[in-house]
């Protein structure tokens, strides 16, 4: 790029900062906390859509109850297809979950998109942008589930809050 054209640039954002029409970030990142516990889950068989159905999809609702530093219920839905071959699948779903976190009350949502390849687990589980509500609002994260052996499900909840 020719200097001129840089140094144009600049000046064009410089304009810009002192007339206030472009803010320059000013706070200190958030820093991340963790939340861990675990987590009871009730998936219940729903009737797809034809489409769905042709499509070799199953759909489930989702019932949750979280404890430890979430402490919350969430509700949901789930669209899944499991391949033929042993340990290969994929689900998208979206849930809300309502309740506290650290003592903050409110709610958000957790967008789902997680494979299984072969039995090789590929988690992408996010809060929506802007879906935090109450004392929840600002809320940003990602968060992993970890099942047992037995069936018993954990969340690692990595997230970011602005102070109350």
């Amino acid at each position: 790029m020719p200097f001129c054209l840089i140094q144009r640039l600049v000046g064009m954002i410089l304009c810009l900062v002192a007339s206030g029409c472009l803010a320059l970030p000013s706070e200190k990142p958030m820093p991340t906390q963790t939340a861990t516990g675990a987590f009871d889950v009730r998936l219940t068989p729903e009737p797809a859509s034809a489409a769905a159905e042709a499509a070799g999809l199953g759909r489930m609702s989702l019932d949750k109850t979280f404890h430890g530093p979430l402490q919350a219920t969430s509700r949901g839905e789930m669209l899944a297809f499991r391949s033929s071959t042993p340990g290969s699948a994929g689900y998208v779903a979206m849930e809300t979950v309502r309740g506290t976190l650290d003592g903050r009350e409110g709610s958000f949502v957790l967008q789902h998109s997680s494979t299984m390849n072969r039995g090789e687990p590929l988690q992408s589980i996010t809060v929506v942008p802007d879906s935090g509500t109450g004392a929840l609002a600002g809320l940003a994260g990602r968060m992993t589930i970890e099942i047992a052996p037995g069936g018993a499900h954990r969340y690692r909840f990595e997230y970011t809050l602005p102070a109350p």
